[in-house]
C-alpha cells in the first residue's frame, strides 16, 4: 500500500501544481475580456480572435482544474447523505462512485475526445469565424483535462482504499 500511496502523493502534487497555475488564467481571461470590451466600446473595433481566446482560456480553467477540484473535495456531492455517513461509509461511497461513475466516464471522454483532437490537429482546423483561431489547442484541453481528472480519481481511490484497509486492520 505504501507504493500506491506514494503514487497518490505524486498525482496530488501534479494536480496541485496545475491547479495553482490555472488560477492565473482567471486573471488573464479577465484582462483580455476587459481589453476586448474597452477596444470595442471606445474604438468600435471587435476581434473574433480576442473573443475566442477568452473562450479557450475559460475552457482551460474549467478542464485543467477539474482534478484540482476533486483533490480539494470541492466538487458537487450530496452532502446531506454523505455527511451522515461514518468515515468508512464515506470511503466506501467514494470508492464505488469512483469505480462505477468517475473512471468509466473519464475513460469515455478521453477516448472520444482524443480522435476529435487528432482530426483537428491533422487538418489544422480553424474557427469558421473571420480572424478566428486554430481549434486544435482548445480540443486538446478536453483529453488533457480528463486525464488529470482520471488520475486524481485514481489517487482518491488509493487514499480511500487505504482508509478502508486501515479501518479493518488488514
Amino acid at each position: 500500500m505504501g507504493a500506491l500511496l506514494k503514487l497518490a502523493d505524486l498525482i496530488d502534487a501534479l494536480n496541485e501544481r496545475v491547479g495553482q497555475s490555472v488560477k492565473w488564467l482567471v486573471l488573464l481571461v479577465t484582462l483580455i475580456s476587459a481589453g476586448n470590451a474597452l477596444v470595442r466600446y471606445t474604438l468600435g473595433v471587435s476581434s473574433n480572435a480576442g473573443l475566442e481566446i477568452q473562450w479557450y482560456l475559460f475552457g482551460a480553467v474549467f478542464l485543467l482544474a477539474a482534478g484540482y477540484t476533486l483533490k480539494h473535495n470541492a466538487h458537487v456531492r450530496i452532502d446531506f447523505i454523505y455527511g451522515r455517513l461514518s468515515k468508512r461509509g464515506q470511503a466506501w461511497l467514494d470508492v464505488l462512485g469512483t469505480l462505477l461513475f468517475l473512471l468509466p466516464f473519464t475513460a469515455l471522454i478521453i477516448w472520444f475526445s482524443w480522435d476529435m483532437f487528432l482530426l483537428a490537429w491533422q487538418s489544422a482546423e480553424m474557427s469558421p469565424d473571420a480572424g478566428g483561431l486554430l481549434r486544435w489547442p482548445a480540443k486538446l484541453l478536453i483529453p488533457v483535462g480528463f486525464v488529470l481528472l482520471a488520475l486524481q480519481g485514481l489517487a482518491e481511490l488509493i487514499k480511500n482504499a487505504a482508509v478502508l484497509v486501515q479501518e479493518t486492520g488488514a
